[in-house]
């Protein structure tokens, strides 16, 4: 049976024009999440920040808007209005975002020390809507005591299923996940769980598997992007030669981003890509590091080539 894998919401990376490239060039990905969008009161909403989950301009399906903010009112207006003009049916709230920018404002991970304020959006949520709703979380912010909470309190709901990445916000990305923690999560929920974090290869995939066989699926971000192919392994779909494919894929996302972004953005997003594709190109620190000081497009484009 196939594994269920998304494509992780990574803000200002995985836009639709990631989304889309990467869907036309690699197999085994089911599911994807767009980044957050704010949440809106209804006399504020703004469509031009719904650029990016624009139906007519994704093909890279289904795809699942995720939702970042505090207020119930706000979700409940944006997640209508969502359904009503576009069709989306599912929604994601981000309460995981460790920044921060986000944090200090009490949205994504700030959120999580505030169980009454999460319970409040999703009651809301569930009890005025009959839209599917699904939360990404940590363990929690300062303390795994945060999520225990949230986690026995969401039990109530009728949730799609929760995304939880095992560390805490404090962590941000760096140290060991705490396994111990997720495990303990895992007894305390009654929903569906989509594991989120540190499968960079399919040795990783298959020992977090075999310790948790229980996931409804597999959320990959940095993993997918230090190795485009490895939700492909993953599902033990045949690769074919990878450095020609790759070099395709790089040629259609150029493509792709030149009118969206123009010279100037398109740069800058490649180079945002680039400090996780040097991993799957062999590219040493020193060439790396050669490769972002360059201010050119083209020129940008022409030292790639040395490497795929």
């Amino acid at each position: 049976m196939p594994m269920e894998i998304w494509l992780a919401p990574l803000h200002g990376i995985t836009s639709r024009t990631f989304r889309n490239t990467l869907s036309r060039h690699f197999g085994g990905i089911g599911f994807f999440m767009a980044p957050f969008l704010p949440a809106q009161d209804l006399g504020k909403l703004n469509k031009r920040v719904w650029q990016d989950i624009f139906p007519e301009l994704n093909t890279a399906k289904p795809l699942v808007p995720q939702l970042m903010g505090n207020r119930p009112e706000q979700f409940v207006d944006t997640m209508r209005m969502l359904h009503d003009q576009y069709g989306y049916e599912r929604f994601n709230i981000n309460i995981g975002c460790p920044s921060s920018p986000v944090v200090r404002h009490t949205r994504g991970c700030g959120l999580m020390p505030h169980p009454d304020r999460v319970e409040a959006i999703v009651r809301e949520i569930t009890t005025k809507t009959d839209l599917q709703l699904s939360l990404k979380m940590r363990l929690g912010l300062h303390s795994a005591d945060e999520g225990r909470e949230l986690l026995r309190r969401l039990n109530g709901y009728p949730l799609d299923f929760l995304v939880i990445h095992p560390r805490l916000g404090d962590d941000l990305y760096e140290g060991t996940p705490h396994w111990d923690l997720f495990e303990e999560c895992c007894r305390l929920t009654q929903h569906k769980i989509v594991y989120s974090g540190d499968v960079f290869t399919v040795e990783d995939y298959r020992r977090l598997s075999k310790r948790f066989p229980d996931m409804a699926g597999w959320m990959l971000g940095r993993g997918l992007l230090r190795n485009p192919f490895l939700a492909e392994e993953i599902q033990g779909l045949p690769i074919g030669d990878k450095h020609t494919r790759f070099r395709a894929f790089h040629k259609d996302l150029v493509t792709e981003l030149l009118p969206v972004r123009g010279e100037s953005g398109t740069l800058a997003n490649l180079k945002e890509l680039w400090h996780y594709f040097a991993e799957f190109t062999g590219m040493t620190a020193e060439e790396l590091h050669r490769l972002l000081r360059i201010q050119d497009l083209q020129a940008f484009c022409g030292e790639i080539d040395r490497y795929c």
